[in-house]
């Protein structure tokens, strides 16, 4: 059988392929039949194949393009876009660049769509810049699929200015444009400017084409997780409402685990509870809002309660990973471990162990907690030694402390914050040749300590504050106000807590003056001077919240009968009359 029948046949088996050695055997008889040279057809349904099934082969896909003798657009497209979808999408500008420097085949809108993709996989802003250039000069910047495409690699290579100038020109746009540059600023670093864009999309008379859908509720919702502002979490629900487009189960989803973040956890479970089919990603969300926010007791009832006897789903290496962080949160030891221990059908992960290490560390069960280290199926990654080293920190082991350092060392590990916490282990023992010794090794390895920064939301603007920050145009009311709260809080009975600081060659007046210069103080500070009174106060700090920072915040919420909510890279903490949601367990 030859001609257009034996072609037709074999487009069927390459749809029916299955494994990698059929993929070969198919490669072959195109080969020795003359079909792979003589079949563009043929040889572009080969390549997407080879490099785009899940049991293909990107390596065998280019060694079969680059024998072509004679190659066309779509073979370029193929392999092209094949890269780009690969785990190295950055070497697909070689190839493009290759196609640019012979001729023919030309370049089409599909081929700079696909390298614009990798170049928004790969944060190549330049890439992308250059690739916009490019489709004004070949005419193809009327291609609507292209430059929703450059939208999306703007957005996610942090060029916001480039992606909203595009937007503003494009001749024709859909809601997949307002989508990609929603999407992208949303999960990016430019959340604030996703909001805006939203709410110029829903204040505008677009039509239907430009109409929101589920997808641009989902990023603007992400948006307000990045942010943690409940009021305009508030908003995006309203109009999801209005619309009708919270029956999507993912837009109920994603509004759990937005609220979740904003601090609003009761909102977050009115959804979940209001949701008619929950699914194993509901489920598993309401798990993590509850763990998140330090309600482990809940977690644990929601998960054996509910959830294991009547919702019908099966959990996932997920669920009980949202399980036992809420166990850690709440330092429910023996019920942690129970749940760890009955894991059916999903194999623990370094996640999981790495959950039971933090519990038991935090427990002060530091020797169970190396046995696990020491007993389990696989070599710790350093996330398990790092959480070891965290437990000695807290507990004063010095010896637990050196051990884990040396097993981060040996794994080529070099983040500040091991530093640090080897340094207040020693600090806190008094041991300043060790304190010494350390800070000069961090010097000398060149490790730069990751600053700490908070803000915090007043009248819509968002207000970012590092430690002993002098750059906000209100710095000198801010510091009045902080000399204000100093001495309410002092009155209360504060002593700030200095010890173990590893500053020891610096006058403990001054350690006080830098710890009372932290930036989530700074931003309350703000908070109070700007905001009527009762108002309640959301701060969200990049990294975990420091024991005196975590006194004042609770003395604070009872000197000005104020409730704040402190989001830091773990968990949430509300202050309330003087006391923290956490229990002061954390």
């Amino acid at each position: 059988m030859t001609g257009a029948p034996a072609e037709a046949l074999l487009e069927e088996l390459i749809r029916r392929c299955a494994t990698f050695p059929h993929v070969k055997q198919l490669h072959a008889h195109l080969l020795a039949t003359g079909l792979f040279r003589r079949s563009p057809r043929l040889r572009v349904a080969f390549l997407e194949l080879c490099s785009l099934s899940p049991f293909g082969d990107l390596t065998h896909a280019l060694a079969a393009f680059r024998s072509a003798s004679h190659t066309t657009t779509n073979d370029w497209n193929t392999i092209i876009r094949g890269i780009a979808s690969g785990p190295d999408p950055a070497s697909s500008f070689v190839l493009f660049s290759h196609m640019l420097s012979i001729s023919p085949p030309r370049p089409d809108a599909l081929t700079l769509s696909f390298t614009a993709r990798a170049a928004a996989r790969s944060s190549a802003g330049p890439a992308a810049l250059q690739l916009h250039a490019l489709a004004l000069r070949l005419g193809l910047a009327a291609d609507v699929r292209l430059l929703t495409t450059l939208l999306d690699a703007y957005a996610k290579c942090s060029l916001p200015d480039a992606a909203l100038q595009l937007f503003d020109e494009m001749p024709l746009r859909d809601v997949a444009a307002w989508n990609a540059l929603l999407a992208g600023l949303a999960l990016g670093p430019h959340p604030h400017t996703a909001l805006a864009l939203f709410r110029r999309m829903i204040s505008s008379s677009l039509p239907d084409r430009e109409s929101p859908n589920e997808v641009t509720i989902i990023a603007a919702a992400s948006a307000c997780a990045q942010l943690g502002t409940a009021q305009d979490a508030d908003a995006v629900h309203e109009f999801a409402r209005q619309r009708g487009l919270d029956a999507d189960i993912r837009v109920r989803n994603v509004l759990v685990d937005t609220y979740a973040k904003c601090g609003a956890l009761d909102r977050a479970l009115d959804v979940f509870r209001s949701t008619p089919r929950k699914t194993l990603v509901s489920w598993n969300t309401a798990l993590m809002a509850l763990a998140m926010h330090g309600h482990g007791a809940r977690a644990l009832r929601l998960f054996e309660a509910e959830m294991l006897p009547s919702s019908g789903v099966v959990p996932d290496a997920i669920t009980y990973l949202a399980v036992l962080c809420g166990c850690v949160h709440a330092g429910l030891v023996d019920d942690g471990l129970r749940v760890f221990h009955s894991m059916r059908g999903v194999r623990p992960t370094a996640k999981h162990y790495g959950a039971v290490v933090d519990l038991l560390g935090r427990a002060g069960r530091l020797a169970e907690a190396r046995a696990l280290v020491d007993a389990m199926p696989f070599a710790p990654d350093a996330v398990l030694w790092q959480t070891l080293l965290g437990a000695a920190r807290t507990h004063g082991d010095v010896v637990l402390a050196e051990h884990a350092a040396d097993a981060l060392a040996a794994r080529g590990s070099r983040t500040c914050g091991e530093y640090v916490l080897l340094s207040n282990v020693y600090a806190v023992k008094a041991r300043w040749g060790d304190v010494g010794r350390v800070r000069d090794a961090m010097q000398g390895d060149d490790v730069r300590k990751v600053p700490g920064f908070s803000y915090t939301e007043v009248g819509g603007e968002l207000h970012r504050f590092l430690n002993g920050d002098t750059h906000h145009e209100q710095w000198r009311e801010i510091y009045a106000k902080l000399e204000e709260v100093e001495a309410r809080v002092r009155a209360l009975g504060h002593v700030p807590a200095t010890e173990g600081n590893v500053l020891h060659d610096v006058e403990e007046e001054d350690k006080e003056r830098a710890i009372y210069q932290h930036s989530e103080k700074l931003a309350m500070a703000f908070a109070l001077a700007t905001t009527p009174a009762g108002t309640s106060i959301q701060v969200i700090k990049n990294l975990r919240i420091c024991v005196d920072c975590h006194a004042v915040a609770k003395l604070v919420s009872k000197a000005y009968r104020r409730v704040i909510t402190v989001r830091d890279r773990a968990r949430f903490h509300r202050f309330q009359d003087g006391e923290c949601s956490c229990g002061d367990y954390w």
